[in-house]
C-alpha cells in the first residue's frame, strides 16, 4: 500500500482507547485520524479517504451499528473493523450484515489490533488488484481512445488528426456539433489518449441540473451551507481530481455562475459553497455544446472571456449527413453489438438496405442511426434485412423548430437587455428616466445594466 492507503480512522468515544490504538498503529507506519463518535466518523469519511476504519459499537450520539448503516446509505468507502467490550455473537453477526469486515472484542492486546488491521489491509490490496485486472481485461476487449472512433471520411480524419495533437496538451477544448454527433465520445477519446488516462473521467450535463443546485453539484458544499445540506459534498470538480471533467451543454450554464467557472479555469482552485477558503485542484476541463457559443456571446447569454478560456482549441464535429461514407463502417461496428444485446445472431443488410441508410439525412446523427439499427433488430427477425424492413425511417413527423430557438430561459434575458438598451438610448443614458419608462426600480435597473454589461 502507498502512504495514503495506510491511513486509519479510529472511531471511539474513549480517549485512552484512541490514544493506545494511535501509538500501536503509528509505530507500524500507519497514519491515524480520530473521531469521538459515529457522527463525527461519518463527517471524516465524507471529507477525506480512509481505507481502514476501527469503530467502537457503544458510543453516544451515533453508535457503531448506526455508523455502518449511514456509511452504506451514503456509499462511503473503507474497510471496517468493529470493536466492543459488550460484544456478543449476535452483535458481531449484525455488524457483518451491515458491512463490517471483522470484529474484535475489548479488552484486546496491541498485537491483536495490529493483526486485524494487517488482515484488512491484505484483503483491500487483493480487491484493488482484482479491480485493476478487471479494468485491464475490459480495456483489452473494448476499443479505447482514438480506436473507439469509427470513421472513413476525410472530415472525421481531420477531427482525429486534431485530437492526436490536443490530447497530450494540457489545454481546454471546446467540442461543438449537433445533437447525436458523438461529443462525449470525442471527450472520452481525448481523456484516454492523455497523461490523465488513469484518472477519472466525469461528464455533467449543465442543462439537466436545476440552476439553484448546479453550483453545489460542480464545486461541492460544506455541511450546513444551506437548508438541506446535511453533509459535506465533494462536487464534480473534486471527484474528477487528477482526471478530466466534461461540461456538456455548457451554453446552459447560468450567467451568475460563469464568472466562478472562469476563476476555476484561471486559478485552478475551487471554493465549495459555504466554505471560506479555496483549495487547489488538478482537473482538465473539456466543454461541449450544440449551440453557437459565439452567437450566445453576441446576445449576452454567455461571457466572452469564459468562451475564450474554454475554446483554446475548438473541435467541430460534422453531421452524419455530411459524412455519409462513414455510415457503412458505423453499421459494421454497432450492428453486432446490438445483436449481442438482444441475444440473436448478427443479421446481414442487403446492399439496397445499406443504400437506403446512406441516403437518409439523419437529423439525429449517429445516435439516430444506432437507434434505427436497434429498432430494426426488434421488428425484423430475418437473417437478411432488406430495404422494405427500413420503411419506418421515413415515417417520421414533420421536423420541429430548433428547441434552442424556443427557449424562454434564453429569449427573456435577450429581450430584457434589448429593452433596457433602447430605454437608455431614448433617455440619453438617464437611468432614473429609463427606470420609469421600463416600470422598474432604479436599483433593479442599475443591477441589470451591470449584469448585462451595458
Amino acid at each position: 500500500m502507498n502512504k495514503s492507503q495506510r491511513h486509519v480512522l479510529v472511531v471511539d468515544d474513549e480517549e485512552s482507547m484512541r490514544h493506545m490504538i494511535r501509538l500501536v498503529l503509528s509505530r507500524d507506519g500507519y497514519t491515524v485520524t480520530e473521531a469521538t463518535n459515529g457522527r463525527q466518523g461519518i463527517d471524516r469519511l465524507q471529507s477525506g479517504q480512509y481505507p481502514l476504519i476501527l469503530c467502537d459499537i457503544r458510543m453516544p450520539d451515533m453508535d457503531g451499528l448506526d455508523f455502518l448503516k449511514e456509511k452504506m446509505k451514503f456509499h462511503l468507502k473503507g474497510t471496517v473493523i468493529m470493536m466492543s467490550a459488550y460484544g456478543t455473537l449476535d452483535t458481531a453477526v449484525e455488524c457483518m450484515k451491515q458491512g463490517a469486515y471483522d470484529y474484535i472484542a475489548k479488552p484486546f492486546r496491541p498485537d491483536e489490533v495490529l493483526l486485524a488491521v494487517r488482515k484488512a489491509e491484505e484483503r483491500l490490496q487483493l480487491r484493488q488488484e482484482n479491480v485493476r485486472l478487471k479494468k485491464n481485461i475490459e480495456r483489452s476487449e473494448r476499443p479505447q481512445g482514438m480506436a473507439a472512433i469509427v470513421y472513413e471520411s476525410t472530415l472525421m480524419s481531420q477531427v482525429v488528426d486534431t485530437l492526436n495533437k490536443v490530447a497530450a496538451a494540457p489545454v481546454s477544448v471546446l467540442i461543438t456539433g449537433e445533437t447525436g454527433t458523438g461529443k462525449e465520445l470525442i471527450a472520452r477519446a481525448i481523456h484516454a489518449e492523455s497523461a490523465r488516462q488513469d484518472g477519472p473521467f466525469l461528464a455533467v450535463n449543465c442543462s439537466a441540473i436545476p440552476p439553484g443546485l448546479i453550483e453545489s453539484e460542480l464545486f461541492g458544499h460544506v455541511r450546513g451551507a444551506y437548508t438541506g445540506a446535511d453533509r459535506d459534498r465533494t462536487g464534480m470538480f473534486g471527484a474528477a481530481e487528477g482526471g478530466t471533467l466534461l461540461l456538456d451543454e455548457i451554453s446552459d450554464l447560468p450567467l451568475d455562475l460563469q464568472p466562478k467557472l472562469l476563476r476555476v479555469l484561471q486559478e485552478q482552485e475551487i471554493r465549495r459553497v459555504g466554505e471560506s477558503r479555496s483549495r487547489k485542484i488538478d482537473v482538465r476541463v473539456l466543454a461541449a455544446t450544440a449551440v453557437d457559443l459565439q452567437q450566445a456571446v453576441q446576445s449576452s447569454r454567455f461571457r466572452e472571456d469564459l468562451f475564450y478560456r474554454l475554446a483554446v482549441v475548438t473541435i467541430s464535429l460534422p453531421a452524419l449527413r455530411d459524412r455519409r461514407e462513414d455510415i457503412r463502417r458505423l453499421i459494421d461496428c454497432y450492428l453486432p453489438v446490438l445483436a449481442l444485446r438482444h441475444k440473436r445472431p448478427t443479421p446481414k443488410l442487403s446492399e439496397q438496405a445499406i443504400s437506403a441508410l446512406e441516403q437518409h439525412d439523419w437529423p439525429g446523427n449517429v445516435r439516430e442511426l444506432i437507434n434505427t439499427l436497434e429498432k430494426t433488430l426488434v421488428l425484423c427477425r430475418d437473417d437478411l434485412i432488406d430495404e422494405s424492413a427500413l420503411a419506418f425511417i421515413d415515417a417520421r413527423p414533420a421536423p420541429m423548430p430548433n428547441p434552442a430557438d424556443l427557449s424562454l430561459k434564453k429569449a427573456i434575458p435577450a429581450l430584457e437587455r434589448d429593452y433596457i438598451a433602447k430605454a437608455l438610448s431614448l433617455t440619453e443614458g438617464n437611468k432614473t428616466q429609463a427606470a420609469k419608462i421600463l416600470e422598474i426600480s432604479l436599483r433593479s435597473l442599475i443591477y441589470k445594466i451591470k449584469d448585462y454589461q451595458l
